[in-house]
Order: structure tokens, then sequence, then C-alpha cells
């Protein structure tokens, strides 16, 4: 009897496990987007992190880019007041997602630094030449192992600087189609 019941429950253990959806691979995942100059909007760039962190189940869902405070004719002579900013829904939808990537925790909470560095810089921190969106991203992109050159050519184009990146990186290149 006891061998009858003891099969029983592990065939109901087994019948269950099978029944149970595997919990989910945790991951956070980082996307780095770009939106050029057009109507009333800037060139930006900026990055989107969504996942779960392995290492504490925390759910990862923000995203985040540098900006000047406020923008006015002061930006194009030096300095002004600048600002870690999440990017709300209408300005993701009108910009590009260039690439996008699986982070480790390790790599997450190097990205995070960087972001925590932005934002707590000695104001007035942004600056057109030296320390813009695109100078942010970069910093994000180097902090997470990838290889990364930022010229002053490319400081204020955010799509070019990342397709540059792309270009240094082959691992983020979208593979090539079948038979091409």
């Amino acid at each position: 009897m006891k061998a009858a019941a003891r099969a029983l429950r592990c065939a109901l253990a087994l019948l269950l496990a099978a029944l149970l959806p595997e919990p989910a691979s945790a991951a956070v995942e980082i996307s780095f987007y770009s939106r050029e100059l057009g109507g009333s909007t800037f060139p930006h760039a900026f990055i989107i992190l969504r996942g779960t962190l392995d290492g504490t189940g925390e759910r990862i869902d923000t995203s985040l880019g540098f900006t000047a405070h406020s923008v006015t004719p002061a930006l194009l002579f030096g300095s002004v007041r600048g600002e870690v900013a999440v990017e709300d829904e209408g300005r993701v939808r009108r910009s590009d997602r260039q690439f996008a990537l699986i982070l480790t925790d390790e790599q997450y909470r190097a990205a995070m630094a960087v972001v925590e560095r932005w934002r707590t810089r000695p104001q007035p921190s942004y600056n057109l030449n030296r320390a813009n969106c695109v100078w942010f991203v970069s910093e994000i992109a180097a902090a997470i192992g990838l290889r990364v050159e930022i010229s002053q050519r490319l400081s204020k184009r955010p799509r070019s600087f990342l397709q540059g990146l792309i270009r240094l990186n082959p691992q983020l290149a979208p593979p090539a189609p079948p038979g091409g």
C-alpha cells in the first residue's frame, strides 16, 4: 500500500511539474535608441533597460537619456544645467532602436554606475560639444564592454554614432538574411 501511495504522489508531482510553466530566464536587455532632428525635436540618444536581474529577481523597466534641463540659446555658447531623464513613451515611439543586447547583472550594475555618475555631476553639466546624450550613451556602451570610438564629428549625430558602434562591434549587427 505504501509503495502504491508513493508511486501515486510521484506521478502527481511529475504531472504538476509538466503542467506548470518553467521559470523564465532572468535577463536585462539594454536597447540603444536615437532620434534625428525634425519637427520640434532635437537629435537625441538614450537607452532602454527591461528585464529581470538574475541575482535578485528585481524587475527593471526604464529608459534613460542625458539632456539639457531646458533648451535655450545658452546651450550653444557653453555648459548649461543637465539631467538624466526618463524618456516618455511618445519620445520612444518617435525614435529608432539601433541595437540591443542582453546584460549580465555585472554589466547592468556597471551601466547604472555610469548613470549615477552623470546624475550627480556638478552643474552646469550639459555641454553640446563635450557632455551630451551621445557622450552619455558612449560611456554606458564602454562600461558594458563594447568598443567605443567617439569623435567630435559624431558627438552631435546620435544615429551615426550608434551605427558606428555596430561597425566597431560586429556581434551587434543583425544576422545576414538566408541566401544573401
